[in-house]
């Protein structure tokens, strides 16, 4: 069914549970026979142990967390005219967890799904998805006029319950007959990569319940979507008795959708409007901002200086040096169409700590300008930071501490007296071994008889000299106890900048500096420099640094503040700028790399803006797909025809090449619709003669099951790739 084998959707036709809802009765009976013969006597035979339990199961109420979602999406507007709306509920057997009495074949579900047009719901004029709330007494019993379920049981009548009143007329046209039910429902068991969403949720594997409806919203509007019980309702279905002016329905879930030919977007048009730059040289998918064309060699050094720039995805900023001049300088963000050159920065070799940006200045002799990318992260690092009252107030609070320890653990190193004020101290850890010694006893009468030592002076302990730090620092004991305090002050501070190393709270024109670069309906890749992220959260570390012992005792607060760096480590991504980013806020995005197709593990996805897209991943993927998520398959038509696809075999699931009907004859919607009522247009399906003709096309001596049938009206998630240039 996929073009990868990250993605794999199975389908059951149903999920039969062990025991429906009900009340049940056990009864255990003992007989003790001989050679076939009971012994026991008649008249005082064992006795009969009898006990009654009930299965419940969702019958008025459905818990929300049920439903895993809905297509169309709840309030979504575009061209569905040739979709079946359906639903796909969390838990697999709820729609046979109830038997339908009255029904033969227990694995009948008792759930429908209908669609109803503005105007055609009493409850829900707008087709809104609304309900009125009731009684199970008055869904039960609903008044003259109004017919409603033929439930039977005990049943608590005060039970409220979400409920719609339909005309009679639009409930026969529309609901499912008895034998198209089994043929609407089905078991969908999906396997997928592992995907972080934009909430940070993992997508994962599961086994989910799908009901589709059998109508069409052919024509333009809004559609409301109910999910109702059929419970009482069978032996009804195509007439009703009592000729009623309407029925009443419990509803269990709704939504509501328009369907809009003419304002819809077309997702694979914009999907390959996208990529189409990219189609002869992948290079024009980079991030940057390409010069005009002249068609012309560069007249001037100062001219191809320039377009080397641009081509390295730096862009011109207006830049004010220290002289006063108004100039312009080069700026270029995280993002570069290629890889970053060696700098101290991107080795990681850059030292620390600053209190100004100066440092991080590139000066080019050659052409009088200044590089100021770096020097603009490490301030928008330093802005964000102090921007954080909680994190600023953090790190300095742990530099003042680790100032304080180096301090007292110089002072206490010349102390002879010093394991009065360690308990590390040698003195401590030998005092029992003393206590034991020989002669200890003796030692201390003699030392309390002597006299007493004349009190000496109490001398101020001096600040720690800055000669003395490295020989501190090189005393294991010593930067453990300095390490100590860092962990114990920095609680936070180290997540805190892990996400700041993901980019979270950059602001979007330091990432793209100029629009141009990322123009409407664009998509753009990037590899991350990893030297302008080091000066990023350097510039938020560097916080509270102001005299030279912070700059010795830098190296172990820093240690414990980039710990997490490591883990996450950004290397390319994606930008996507697209109203396909509005009206799919989730979809699939899988990277993978190597003849294998590992997955590039994915760090970051956020909505930068409700049109603009960031994905972030660890490694340089080759292949990207773009598609839609695998729960989003629909079903429907393709200009009004079914695309069929093998049911068997290696090839199971993919297309054949052939549709039904045949180009020759006329199609579903002229061929396989219920008549239309009164003088609205035909848009139920017809089960009864569709899938006979449908097993004659795909060659099966039995009628499809609900898993064939299913399978068959599937319309592939859309998908497009982007390969490398020698793939393409």
């Amino acid at each position: 069914m996929t073009t990868t084998p990250d993605l794999n959707v199975t389908f059951y036709d149903h999920l039969q549970p062990k025991a429906t809802a009900g009340v049940y009765t056990v009864t255990v009976e003992q007989c003790l026979t001989q050679d076939g013969n009971r012994v026991d006597t008649t008249d005082a035979p064992l006795p009969k142990v009898t006990d009654r339990y009930e299965v419940r199961a969702a019958q008025f109420v459905l818990d929300p967390t049920s439903v895993h979602a809905s297509y169309p999406a709840d309030d979504a507007s575009g061209l569905y005219t040739q979709v079946l709306p359906h639903i796909t509920l969390n838990r697999a057997i709820l729609p046979w967890e109830r038997e339908l009495q009255g029904r033969a074949a227990a694995r009948a579900p008792w759930l429908a799904l209908l669609v109803f047009a503005e105007g055609e719901v009493e409850d829900d004029p707008d087709a809104e998805g609304a309900f009125t709330q009731r009684t199970v007494g008055e869904l039960r019993s609903p008044g003259t006029g109004t017919l409603g379920p033929a439930l039977s049981g005990e049943i608590d009548e005060s039970f409220a319950c979400r409920t719609i009143d339909v005309p009679a007329a639009v409930f026969t046209a529309v609901v499912p007959r008895e034998d198209e039910l089994l043929h609407l429902t089905h078991v969908r068991d999906v396997t997928t990569a592992p995907q972080r969403r934009d909430d940070g949720e993992i997508l994962t594997e599961g086994e989910y319940a799908v009901l589709a409806a059998n109508r069409f919203p052919r024509a333009p509007g809004r559609y409301a979507v109910h999910l109702v019980s059929l419970e009482g309702w069978i032996g009804r279905l195509e007439t009703l008795p009592g000729n009623p002016q309407r029925v009443r329905l419990c509803t269990l879930w709704s939504w509501s959708f328009t369907n809009d030919p003419d304002g819809s977007i077309n997702p694979a048009d914009l999907l390959s409007t996208m990529v189409a730059p990219g189609a002869d040289d992948p290079e024009k998918l980079a991030l940057r901002l390409a010069p005009v064309a002249t068609g012309r060699a560069a007249a001037s050094s100062e001219e191809a200086q320039a377009r080397e720039r641009l081509h390295r995805g730096y862009t011109a900023v207006p830049y004010r040096p220290l002289s006063g001049e108004h100039t312009y300088a080069w700026y270029r963000g995280p993002f570069t169409p290629l890889t970053a050159p060696e700098t101290p920065w991107t080795a990681g070799e850059a030292d620390g700590p600053y209190t100004t940006a100066d440092h991080a200045l590139i000066y080019d002799r050659e052409h009088g300008l200044f590089d100021v990318s770096y020097a603009a992260a490490w301030t928008l690092g330093r802005t964000i930071a102090l921007a954080d009252p909680d994190y600023s107030a953090e790190v300095i609070e742990a530099r003042r501490e680790l100032a304080n320890r180096a301090a007292t653990l110089s002072a206490l190193s010349t102390d002879r007296h010093r394991a009065l004020h360690d308990p590390d101290a040698l003195p401590a850890t030998t005092a029992l071994a003393e206590l034991a010694g020989a002669g200890f006893g003796r030692d201390l009468v003699q030392a309390l008889q002597a006299p007493l030592r004349p009190e000496t002076p109490r001398t101020r302990v001096a600040p720690l000299a800055r000669r003395e730090a490295p020989a501190l620092l090189a005393d294991a004991r010593t930067r453990q106890s300095l390490t100590a305090v860092a962990a114990a002050r920095t609680p936070t501070a180290s997540e805190w900048l892990r996400r700041l190393g993901l980019l979270r709270g950059v602001p979007f024109n330091h990432l793209v500096p100029d629009p141009r670069m990322l123009p409407p309906e664009s998509l753009r890749l990037f590899r991350v420099d990893p030297g302008w992220i080091r000066a990023l959260v350097a510039g938020a570390s560097d916080v509270g640094a102001h005299t030279s012992l912070d700059r010795d005792l830098d190296a172990v607060l820093r240690a414990r503040l980039t710990r997490l760096q490591t883990t996450e480590q950004p290397v390319a991504g994606l930008l996507m700028h697209s109203e396909l980013v509005r009206a799919w806020p989730v979809f699939d995005l899988l990277a993978t790399t190597g003849t294998d197709r590992r997955p590039v593990n994915e760090l970051r996805r956020d909505h930068l803006a409700p049109d603009v897209l960031l994905v972030l991943w660890d490694a340089v993927p080759d292949r990207i797909a773009i598609r839609e998520p695998g729960q989003g398959i629909h079903f429907g038509l393709n200009q009004g025809r079914i695309s069929l696809r093998h049911l068997a075999g290696e090839q199971l699931g993919h297309h054949n090449g052939q549709q039904f009907p045949a180009a020759t004859a006329p199609d579903v919607f002229d061929a396989h619709l219920r008549p239309p009522r009164g003088g609205a247009q035909a848009d139920v399906l017809n089960l009864r003669g569709l899938l006979p003709a449908l097993k004659a096309a795909v060659g099966l001596t039995d009628t499809p099951t609900p898993a064939q049938f299913a399978l068959e009206l599937v319309n592939s998630p859309l998908e497009q790739l982007l390969l490398p240039a020698t793939n393409a």
